[in-house]
């Protein structure tokens, strides 16, 4: 393929969304360089993928077509993008000697995908698949359940009362996974201008979600024990948002889990600001040590209060079925809203997620030992060959949140690709940037996968640290240093 090849297309307004708040402090046009630049190091901005041209993108930001020119200038000099008249101009990364001779994957393998916290499909869910089939007939009627599949609700429902949390079937959702749980109270309870409040890190598709509404993310920061909660009731009454999106249990990216205290103090936040906070309960099940957290929704009493959750996590991924629940009003009102994208998650899927949920509470248990298994060998594997990152090692989840020591991590993820790796760089999950002395490393593939993954860090953290910066052509002050 040409290097002037592209498979896609970004517009100015999508490159604006994707960029965010991308000012800063001193010339515009270096501010623009800046995040064009992480947003191509991230992914957000995909390589092979034609710019928009000078004029457009000025037009979509509210600047000057120089600006445009100045940083496109730049990203051209530093091998970020690449122009040839007649062909536009298309996102890249630089070329050196360095990178030119790196191998693209190790020992001839395929280069291992880190930037997806995602488990293989469990064994259980052939016989799940079979069962749903012999279902089928008895629900061959029209076909569209935008409420869902009463029998799915119904098992959804007493999953939460059996935790703590009465529900009727009435007040759940069926989703299509809890992305679209989390994209569809986004845009009917926010708009354009309207601000969310999130978590900071958080996951990066509630960023895009919060983006695509048009509305602004307001981040307060998360650490080993959850949510600063003084901060977060400070912002509800700054700020007035129309939601508040966090991740309770075995936080992605962090593995954090807010204590049963903390929780009962964000219920009763909601109720004296009346902002609707939901929690994000996809990691829940994923419990690796000691006793599984309270329900997030607690007594279930508080309408303001919304939990989601899905079978993405647990289960497997490409079981798109996933579920919200909170007042029945609101569920109606969703279920409606719904129309304009879907007319409801579909039947086959929704059986087999009854059959899996109605075998068992929780995660299969096979997940769980083989996630504990797999995050114990990736914490020796990184306390062995590297030494100086520091990470909390989770109770939960999928994933490392680590601290680097420096602020490289786009640099990183850059050079990681070279040698066979790819993973997903702190910025990622933030909501303008940042975050680049940290990294996201899921521990859901198998053994011999992470054991491969280690190999490739090593050697780009090794040409980092060996002067790979300078081959990146990352100039001081632009997020990269000299370690």
């Amino acid at each position: 393929m040409s290097p002037l090849a592209a498979d896609r297309r970004v517009s100015g307004t999508r490159t604006a969304a994707v960029l965010g708040n991308w000012r800063h402090p001193g010339p515009a046009h270096t501010a623009l360089s800046d995040a064009l630049r992480r947003a191509v190091l991230a992914g957000s901005l995909p390589l092979s993928t034609r710019m928009p041209a000078e004029r457009e993108l000025a037009t979509a930001l509210s600047i000057s077509r120089t600006t445009v020119t100045t940083a496109y200038d730049t990203l051209r000099e530093e091998g970020f993008l690449l122009s040839r008249q007649g062909a536009g101009t298309v996102t890249a990364l630089p070329r050196s000697d360095r990178a030119a001779s790196a191998p693209m994957a190790l020992g001839g393998e395929e280069i291992v995908d880190l930037s997806i916290a995602a488990p293989t499909a469990p064994p259980e869910l052939h016989r799940a698949a079979l069962a749903a089939l012999d279902r089928l007939p008895a629900h061959a009627d029209h076909g569209y359940v935008p409420h869902g599949l009463p029998g799915l609700r119904e098992v959804v429902a007493q999953r939460y009362t059996d935790r703590g949390t009465p529900t009727s079937p009435d007040q759940i959702l069926i989703t299509t996974g809890a992305q679209h749980a989390i994209a569809l109270l986004t845009r009917t309870q926010a708009g354009p201008g309207d601000r969310i409040v999130v978590e900071q890190p958080t996951y990066v598709h509630a960023l895009d979600a919060v983006r695509s509404a048009g509305a602004r993310a307001v981040p307060v920061p998360t650490g080993p024990e959850g949510t600063d909660l003084d901060l977060l009731e400070s912002t509800l009454r700054q700020v007035a948002p129309r939601l508040v999106y966090l991740i309770p249990d075995h936080q992605n990216p962090t593995g954090a889990c807010l204590s049963t205290e903390a929780r009962a103090a964000v219920r009763d936040l909601a109720r004296r600001t009346g902002t609707v906070i939901v929690g994000d309960e996809v990691l829940t099940d994923l419990t690796l040590d000691g006793p599984a957290p309270d329900s997030w929704a607690g007594d279930g009493r508080n309408p303001r209060v919304v939990a989601i959750g899905s079978m993405s996590k647990s289960h497997w991924g490409g079981l798109r079925v996933g579920w919200l629940r909170g007042p029945a009003e609101l569920t109606t009102r969703l279920a409606l809203a719904r129309r304009s994208t879907d007319l409801g998650t579909p039947v086959l899927d929704q059986l087999i997620a009854a059959e899996l949920l109605s075998a068992g509470p929780g995660a299969v248990p096979s997940r769980i030992e083989q996630l504990r298994a797999n995050r114990d060998l990736l914490v020796r594997l990184l306390r062995e060959r590297l030494p100086d990152w520091r990470f909390t090692v989770p109770r939960g989840g999928q994933c490392l949140w680590v601290d680097l020591g420096v602020p490289v991590s786009s640099a990183l993820s850059a050079l990681a690709l070279a040698h066979g790796v790819r993973v997903v760089p702190g910025p990622a999950f933030g909501v303008d940037g940042g975050m680049e002395d940290r990294l996201r490393l899921p521990f859901t593939a198998p053994a011999q996968v992470l054991e491969r993954a280690m190999d490739g860090l090593v050697l780009a953290w090794a040409a980092l640290t060996g002067g790979g910066m300078r081959a990146l052509n990352l100039p001081p002050g632009r997020g990269a240093v000299t370690v």
